[in-house]
């Protein structure tokens, strides 16, 4: 855990505190009691982090691929030891469960795992004899210093999206985490320095847009990786390849689940139900809209509501709790005026969550709507809450023609017992990660995270081979001897 109150950045293979005046005061989310004071890097502070991590990159560029993958399984060992605590200090910043926690923390090995395959994955291409005499190879080379940008709903899992497989391919790094979840990515980087790694080749620094935009626009940055909502993506990646930088950004959603009325409705019910309210709807995967199609419309409301009704609102550490808090308490308020404004649009409550008893903390409980229709402001815009609207359509064809109008892409899923709804799911839903009988289609991390429209902006995802390929470069050599 981190030992002082105030949280330390990590500049050129050293902890340091800030020389800032700015500080921002992180809760507890489930208390709301301040656990720590995060003081903002200067703009010294950051270009001493590019700078150390274009100094570092010289040599770990140089290190044999197997050498570099020998610390990823250093720092998979690590992670295996301390997921009790790395889940923990999740929960403290967060305030999602303990279970979801330690889910995000397996997701995060997951990817440290994947890039411990770095020799294989690095490797490159050729052909003898393309022409009489000459032969030609395709070979990888990391692109220089990267920049992560990450979010507060997965302050451990995210960053970890990005991390492993950037060192592994020979880059350097450095991250600036949510400045309302730092704690975690200070923990990353005291795992990383145990594992032997380099000093320089990764730093944190902490800050607001002024961080952001200083990376962005920095000449000794070469790529750009960001998690977060699509109106900051779509700045993210504007901004940062007009200053001629590679850049992935991850953008917002607004995930349909299509419910047939030919599916079980039970288990059906159950998987909407936990993937609207999981980490409080605080994750780009949140089935956020259930569409009941054909004759199942009533019952399925009803099986949600009374889904929700048995969820239990507390803090993360209560093994008991199957819904933690949001993140701050100007989110609640927002979700609250969300919530109001669809009541005023004629969307039918079904259940509210803006009373909750507790007293401390920022609790919303879970809240459902019926009759949603897409004029409404509820339908349009990512919530990232406790928020779940239900919408009615006669037929498939119906359903995903709601579901394409969305401008997000992210996750969709089908609930059915047909394979041919489910092959006609597959085909025509306009998005770019699918579930069939799946409430969170999420990607193991050896495939890639494929958002479409607004929930993605550049070429090549985070995860799987589209990461590798996003942090190398390649160059094609054609060779004769004479």
């Amino acid at each position: 855990m981190i030992a002082t109150k105030t949280v330390r950045s990590y500049i050129g293979g050293k902890f340091r505190e800030s020389r800032a005046d700015k500080t921002e005061p992180i809760p507890n989310p489930a208390t709301g009691q301040i656990i720590a004071s995060l003081p903002y890097s200067t703009r010294a502070e950051i270009d001493e982090a590019v700078a150390a991590a274009k100094k570092a990159f010289l040599g770990w560029s140089e290190t044999p691929v197997p050498d570099r993958a020998q610390v990823m399984f250093r720092f998979k060992a690590l992670f295996d030891r301390h997921i009790d605590e790395l889940s923990a200090l999740v929960t403290q910043e967060n305030g999602k469960t303990l279970d979801e926690a330690r889910g995000e923390v397996k997701r995060a090995i997951e990817v440290i795992d994947f890039a411990c395959g770095a020799p294989t994955l690095m490797m490159g291409q050729n052909l003898d004899q393309i022409a009489k005499g000459i032969d030609e190879e395709l070979t990888r080379f990391p692109v220089g210093v990267v920049a992560g940008i990450t979010p507060f709903n997965f302050p451990n899992m995210v960053p970890l999206w990005m991390i492993p497989v950037a060192i592994v391919t020979g880059n350097t790094f450095v991250l600036k985490p949510s400045q309302l979840t730092p704690l975690s990515a200070v923990r990353i980087a005291e795992l990383l320095e145990e594992a032997g790694l380099p000093e320089g080749v990764f730093s944190v620094v902490h800050g607001a847009n002024d961080a952001v935009n200083q990376l962005l626009t920095h000449p000794d940055v070469a790529a750009i990786s960001f998690v977060g909502s699509a109106t900051v993506a779509a700045y993210i990646y504007a901004t940062a390849a007009a200053n001629g930088k590679r850049v992935q950004a991850l953008g917002g959603a607004k995930n349909h689940i299509l419910v047939m009325d030919d599916a079980e409705l039970e288990p059906s019910a159950q998987n909407v139900i936990s993937s609207a309210f999981g980490n409080a709807g605080q994750r780009c995967l949140a089935g956020s809209v259930a569409v009941g199609v054909g004759k199942i419309g009533d019952a399925l409301v009803r099986e949600l509501a009374s889904d929700a009704a048995k969820l239990k609102l507390g803090p993360g550490t209560d093994p008991d709790t199957t819904l933690g808090p949001v993140i701050r308490g100007e989110r609640k308020t927002k979700l609250i005026e969300y919530i109001d404004g669809a009541e005023s649009d004629g969307a039918q409550l079904i259940s509210d969550g803006r009373h909750v008893d507790l007293k401390e903390g920022f609790f919303l409980g879970p809240t459902i709507f019926d009759r949603v229709t897409p004029n409404m402001k509820i339908w349009k815009e990512e919530l990232f809450g406790p928020v779940l609207s239900v919408m009615r359509a006669a037929d498939i064809d119906e359903a995903l023609n709601l579901l394409n109008r969305s401008t997000f892409g992210n996750m969709a899923s089908i609930f059915t017992t047909s394979g041919k709804n489910a092959r006609e799911f597959k085909r025509r839903a306009q998005a770019g990660m699918l579930g069939v009988n799946i409430g969170v289609a999420a990607p193991m991390a050896f495939f890639p995270f494929t958002g479409w429209k607004n929930s993605f902006f550049g070429d090549l995802h985070a995860t799987g081979q589209d990461s590798v390929r996003f942090y190398t470069r390649h160059k094609v050599v054609t060779t004769r001897w004479f």
